[in-house]
């Protein structure tokens, strides 16, 4: 999902009142002038589109065997109308519009452990760093069987829905640590989180692991922090480095483009086209590679979307890195988050965008350079404390890219040593 803002002000609620004057108007027609003639042409809302809206809401009003109301009825049509202009257009309420905003910021309040659903429950891959989950004791490996004293189940997004909270509310988990009988509870403060969407591992001596799960105002910094700690693990350089973006949906556009500013030292990441001024852009990268030239394999699969592809391509289409793994899933448009006048906002196609190359990939995706036959594999997820390299047991495709790796940095050695 590519996402950017912008807000409609006193505009939005101009065209909502128009719409609805509109509408009024066209409704009382149906029942006055049935042979109204058509509306003249330009911008204007048809007449016989403005009955037929009418005759429906009133039939449904009317004959339905529930009873709607007005309201629900409306927001129902409203979505409607913007979900069929294509899959990743939305009306969000007041709740959708502030999940969004959530999960674009890089912070949330809450308990501040990352979970999987795993064995019919819900297990704690890591708690977050300075976060009340890591300041009480709790543990990677931990599985949650009750939130203040209800059963968790399986159902992982109620779960997280139920740990989130105010900031400085409390919630008490209850879980089981490792084969021991006995239930752990912790009685947690919530407090405001930062969301890490950057993980970092070391492979072997000189080569790194760096996945980024999503795309957030904060990914950017993120990498550069992870690239740090890399290079601080590998004292005597880092020669390789395998980018991890499968599964990988997308997220904020600014975010994408910068995380393939840093290892670009110039030229086009991505443009765009579409009807307005604010639709029609290109982003170029600056001087300045994180990792000084070291080699990189970037791992992508059928749910790398989006800022995920626009990473991949520009990467790939500079010939700064080589793509390991399964067709991505082909998201060449761009997504505007409108805020509206009633506290919601609109989710709205506004661009397709271009790799550097000039392509789209918008329904085609992009074909790694190495194809993995088979379907796509889940990624490993990384382990808190584990020892270095044992990744590369439990993820085959992370080997593939790591010997890839190897490969690409032994070749250019023997090119220097040709050349000198």
């Amino acid at each position: 999902m590519f996402i950017r803002s912008r807000t409609l002000g006193t505009l939005a609620a101009g065209i909502l009142l128009g719409i609805a004057c509109a509408l009024a108007g066209n409704a009382a027609a149906v029942h006055e002038d049935a042979a109204a003639p058509p509306a003249s042409g330009g911008d204007t809302l048809p007449w016989q589109d403005a009955r037929l809206f009418a005759e429906v809401y009133e039939r449904i009003k009317r004959e339905y065997v529930d009873n709607v109301d007005d309201h629900e009825l409306m927001e129902k049509a409203v979505r409607g109308m913007v979900s069929a202009l294509d899959p990743h257009s939305a009306f969000l309420d007041s709740e959708e519009f502030e999940e969004m905003r959530l999960s674009t910021m890089g912070s949330y309040p809450g308990v501040g452990i990352e979970v999987v659903a795993e064995g019919g429950g819900v297990k704690i891959l890591r708690p977050i760093e300075g976060s009340p989950a890591e300041q009480a004791g709790m543990h990677a490996g931990d599985l949650i069987v009750k939130i203040d004293g209800v059963e968790v189940g399986a159902d992982l997004a109620a779960a997280i829905n139920r740990m989130r909270g105010a900031a400085g509310s409390t919630v008490r988990l209850t879980v089981r640590r490792g084969t021991s009988p006995e239930l752990l509870d912790f009685s947690l403060r919530r407090a405001k989180v930062d969301v890490r969407s950057v993980s970092q591992q070391a492979l072997a001596p000189g080569f790194g692991y760096l996945r980024i799960t999503s795309f957030s105002e904060t990914t950017a910094d993120e990498v550069a922090r992870a690239i740090v700690r890399l290079k601080r693990d590998n004292a005597s350089g880092l020669k390789g480095l395998v980018l991890d973006l499968r599964d990988n949906p997308g997220g904020v556009l600014e975010a994408g483009a910068a995380v393939a500013d840093a290892f670009l030292e110039r030229g086009l990441i991505v443009s765009a086209d579409g009807r307005t001024a604010d639709a029609q852009f290109r982003m170029d990268a600056t001087a300045g590679d994180l990792i000084n030239g070291a080699a990189l394999v970037v791992l992508v699969n059928g749910g790398s979307a989006s800022a995920a592809e626009i990473v991949a391509g520009a990467l790939k289409d500079h010939g700064r890195a080589q793509l390991v793994g399964q067709k991505t899933y082909g998201k060449g448009s761009v997504q505007t988050v409108m805020p509206l006048s009633h506290g919601g906002a609109l989710k709205l196609t506004t661009s397709r965008y271009f790799t550097p190359s000039g392509a789209s990939i918008h329904e085609k995706g992009i074909l790694p350079d190495i194809l993995i036959d088979g379907p796509d594999q889940e990624p490993a997820n990384l382990v808190a404390g584990e020892p270095a390299g044992s990744l590369l047991k439990r993820d085959p495709e992370v080997r593939l890219a790591l010997d890839e790796l190897k490969a690409r940095v032994g070749t250019k050695h023997v090119t220097l040593a040709t050349v000198q």
